[in-house]
């Protein structure tokens, strides 16, 4: 199986890179310089010359607040790059994955988690250009996996838990969200999912998480202990921070339906957090 992966040098991308590199699995991962998934004509003609059985789609625009201002390159990479590798893929028969957002839902689901089935109803322009890249991918390709992310953090900067990190090196305490709820999402457990999934030849539409759901303070305090610093945090109103974009405050989402499709446990975010922490050697055994 030859897989062609997008957006080389996120951190869920190069979540994957190492995985097939280890399992020594045949795959192309371009720059965006060789692959802009916003060209059509570019798409299709690396799409035609790889020839790929699966693409998978880590190429995102994650700038929540800059996307307020910026909509229109927001879209086009989360919206219009979705449907052009979903035309180049259902040409060459391919397999398209492409990774949504929690950020799709509103908030305001007043019992359980949110399931696949949920209404959407996006609060800021990123979440409308995800639900459209998701909307597309699955309207052009009826051989489509779409998965649902969450709190996603591993190797790299762009995440929660690196930020923290300097955050807490750069104050005297800590100022956290107490009212946003959602799933922190280990990469490594997205590539084990993901790559389950496509083994399975599941296609439609899941969410991916990691289990329970917690507030970012909560998540910050399990941070820092596991690491052994000792600051203070004082939980805060979303509110409190004035950001450009709105936030749902609970968009927590149940992996319930993938875990039983592909009869697996998946682990809860205490021990992923937990086990990325350890894994890059921040934490001794």
């Amino acid at each position: 199986m030859k897989y062609l992966l997008t957006g080389k040098k996120g951190q869920l991308a190069t979540a994957f890179i190492r995985r097939f590199e280890r399992q020594a699995l045949d795959f192309l991962a371009p720059d965006e310089s060789q692959l802009d998934v916003t060209d059509p004509v570019i798409v299709s003609a690396a799409v035609g010359d790889c020839r790929p059985d699966v693409i998978i789609n880590c190429a995102a625009y994650n700038l929540v607040d800059k996307a307020e201002q910026d909509r229109v390159a927001a879209f086009r990479v989360n919206a219009e790059g979705p449907k052009n590798l979903a035309r180049a893929a259902a040409a060459q028969k391919a397999l398209l994955v492409h990774f949504g957002s929690d950020y799709v839902f509103d908030g305001l689901k007043e019992s359980g988690l949110y399931n696949e089935d949920d209404a959407v109803n996006p609060l800021n322009e990123y979440g409308k250009s995800k639900l459209a890249g998701e909307q597309y991918a699955l309207e052009e390709n009826t051989r489509c996996l779409v998965l649902r992310l969450s709190w996603v953090f591993g190797p790299g900067k762009q995440n929660f838990i690196y930020k923290l990190g300097e955050w807490s090196k750069q104050s005297e305490y800590l100022k956290i969200a107490c009212d946003e709820f959602s799933v922190p999402t280990y990469t490594d457990t997205v590539v084990d999912l993901t790559i389950k999934a496509i083994e399975a030849g599941v296609v439609g539409k899941y969410h991916l998480t990691n289990g329970g759901y917690c507030s970012r303070y909560e998540w910050a305090k399990v941070i820092l202990n596991i690491l052994g610093i000792n600051k203070f945090i004082r939980p805060v109103s979303m509110d409190a921070f004035q950001l450009p974009a709105r936030r749902p405050k609970f968009s927590a989402m149940s992996n319930g339906r993938l875990e039983q499709l592909l009869n697996v446990k998946i682990p809860s975010w205490q021990d992923a957090v937990a086990s990325f922490l350890k894994a890059g050697g921040l934490v001794s055994e």
